[in-house]
């Protein structure tokens, strides 16, 4: 039988690693593999729709599918999970509680980037510091201009700015131009070494174990996307998929678990592992959506209450419907 030959874009993960290297294969296909960064397989993803499988930003992905215009249709893959207290920085001389934030300007390459969604989620429910308190300038962090990937349409009482010309949200932090910073990644290294930038929460791993004890949130940043067409021709795809991901997942588990010679590069990561465990469960990175639920839903009705999403969509029209329910032997 001639196995489907498509196009597969994902981030080099250790949990992708045995789908890059072959140890795990999906059934009936015949893939090409790109591993690449996630602002460029966004953006292709998005706006030219240039690959078959693809990992997508779960925040883009839930504005496309609200308006109905979306090209693919997720399976419950969560290549990123993230929680993002890491995500905010301040100026420590003048921002010293979350609460501070309010009535302030606050920095971000993009206003719908998933981070910034579940970073706002937790300012809002945990601080009280709702998006409409702040202004958001939106901005590059290390080359100016950079725009939002999908066009947004936001509620009245939120301030968004653009950036001015040929300023980055790191050189506006650094000079005292913003109050905050928001982003998957951190600033500048040159406004990292400014003795008044720092993260907001001071034990950001603290903050995090608390705010899961308190509501079982492991934060998804982004899902694995089928083109819509090819699982309307082939209607096994997605659960091929889901089958294989899930795969490549276990066995890169596995090899964190063998710890008679360590598979990544950092120190104390036996104990690192245990207290993951301690906090999230054995299964701390799961897939599917049984067991995710209450985190997606969750998504959804910040992503919605931010003005993202132009519905509250519903974790059932979110995944594939062969995805829902996984078979054990």
């Amino acid at each position: 039988m001639t196995r489907l030959q498509l196009s597969v874009a994902m981030g080099d993960y250790d949990r992708t690693r045995a789908l890059i290297d072959g140890r795990v294969q999906i059934d009936g296909v015949d893939p090409v593999y790109m591993t690449l960064y996630p602002e460029e397989m966004f953006f292709r993803a998005m706006r030219s729709q240039d690959f078959d499988i693809c990992e997508l930003s779960f925040s883009s992905y839930t504005v496309k599918t609200a308006k109905g215009d979306c090209p693919y249709v997720a399976v419950p893959v969560f290549l990123s999970r993230a929680f993002r207290h890491t995500s905010i920085y301040v100026r420590k001389d003048r921002i010293k509680t979350p609460q501070d934030l309010k009535g302030k300007r606050i920095g971000l390459p993009e206003y719908q980037l998933s981070a910034n969604v579940w970073a706002r989620a937790i300012l809002q429910d945990d601080y009280g510091v709702a998006p409409e308190d702040v202004t958001w300038v939106r901005g590059g962090i290390e080359t100016p201009g950079r725009p939002e990937k999908i066009a947004l349409q936001l509620p009245p009482g939120v301030k968004l700015e653009s950036a001015p010309e040929g300023s980055t949200i790191s050189q506006m932090l650094d000079n005292g131009e913003i109050d905050g910073f928001m982003a998957p990644r951190p600033p500048s290294e040159q406004a990292l070494r400014n003795p008044n930038i720092g993260w907001l929460f001071d034990d950001p791993t603290a903050a995090a174990r608390d705010y899961y004890k308190r509501t079982g949130i492991f934060p998804i940043m982004h899902v694995v996307g089928v083109r819509k067409s090819l699982c309307e021709q082939h209607p096994w795809l997605p659960g091929a998929v889901f089958k294989a991901f899930s795969q490549a997942k276990d066995a890169a588990l596995l090899a964190l678990s063998d710890t008679s010679a360590t598979k990544v590069t950092l120190p104390f990561v036996e104990e690192q592992l245990k207290a993951a465990r301690e906090t999230l469960g054995e299964d701390f990175w799961s897939y599917g959506v049984a067991k995710n639920r209450a985190t997606i839903d969750t998504f959804l009705r910040h992503h919605h209450a931010q003005g993202l999403s132009s519905r509250r969509l519903s974790v059932e029209e979110i995944f594939h419907p062969a995805t829902y329910e996984t078979y054990s032997i």
